[in-house]
This record gives C-alpha cells, structure tokens and sequence, in this order.
C-alpha cells in the first residue's frame, strides 16, 4: 500500500514537472552534472533563400543546429523547388544528405546523375566535388549534416550547367 502512495506521488510530481517545463518560456533545464539541455523551439531561427552565387532556383534554408564545442556538427533542411539545384561543391570532412519530401537528385563529379527519394540517406565523402537538387517537375527537400574545420564546412565552386543537370 505505501509502495502504491509513493508511485502516485512521484506520477504527480512527473506530472506537475512536465506541465511546468511546457509552460516554461526557458530554452534549457539543468543536468545532474551542472550543463543544460537546450531546446531550440521551432521558428526561432529564420528561414533563408538560399544564396544566388550557390544555388540555380528557388531554395530555402532552414538551419536546424549549429556545432557548440566541441562538437563541430551543423545541420539545416533544404528545400530546392523544381529545377532548384547546388552549385558544384565540396565538404571538407564530408557531408549526409537524408532525403525527407520530394524527388532530387545528386552527382558527383565525373559519374552519372542519380535520382534520390525520401528516406534515402546519402553519403558524399570528403572533398568529393558534387551538386544536389530537386528533379525538373518535383520539388525536393533534405537535412544536410555536415561538420566544419576551423569553422568551414564547403567551398563552393562552380555552378551547374543546364547540361550538367539534364535538362
């Protein structure tokens, strides 16, 4: 019976937790060992054209995390419409693509176009020249992962041709 009073008791007090921490306006709670979890809310962080020296089309940037040292992993979600592609870049430590919505593509330099789907995930090794972007007709959004090196994590290159991208 005090086993019973106690599990209730401790309920309550996840519950009363948890409503707390919901309606609280903090963006992180205290770990045992003195750092925070942090909560980035959606719709904290703007969206972005993606920027014309990089991109052919409309594509939106929506950053998701940026490293907090030590760790040096960022991460954003990109959305290319029809048409919309990268220019020819490189990663220098590499970079995973995973595909969500939509139909793309992506090449390496040198190799044949493939298409990629949602739920795809795509490895591009570091310092591969590739480009990626969304089919001709479909629009295509992904999460980039990608981590920096004394805080770069590409150097951009050329754009894609309309030849280069199969149209």
């Amino acid at each position: 019976m005090e086993t019973m009073r106690l599990l209730a008791m401790a309920g309550a007090s996840l519950l009363a937790a948890a409503s707390a921490c919901a309606q609280a306006n903090s963006r992180s709670m205290e770990t045992a060992g003195g750092e925070s979890v942090e909560i980035r809310r959606n719709g904290s962080r703007p969206s972005a054209k993606g920027a014309a020296d990089y991109f052919t089309g409309a594509v939106r940037v929506d950053p998701l995390f940026q490293a907090i040292v030590p760790a040096r992993t960022n991460g954003g979600s990109v959305t290319f419409e029809p048409g919309a592609r990268s220019a020819w870049h490189t990663h220098p430590l590499g970079q995973i693509l995973v595909v969500m919505a939509g139909l793309g593509r992506v090449q390496r330099w040198g190799e044949p176009m493939q298409e990629i789907r949602p739920g795809d995930v795509v490895w591009i090794p570091p310092g591969v020249k590739h480009w990626h972007g969304a089919s001709p007709t479909t629009s295509m959004t992904h999460i980039a992962i990608q981590e920096h090196v004394d805080g770069k994590v590409v150097d951009w290159l050329e754009k894609v041709s309309d030849e280069q991208y199969g149209k």
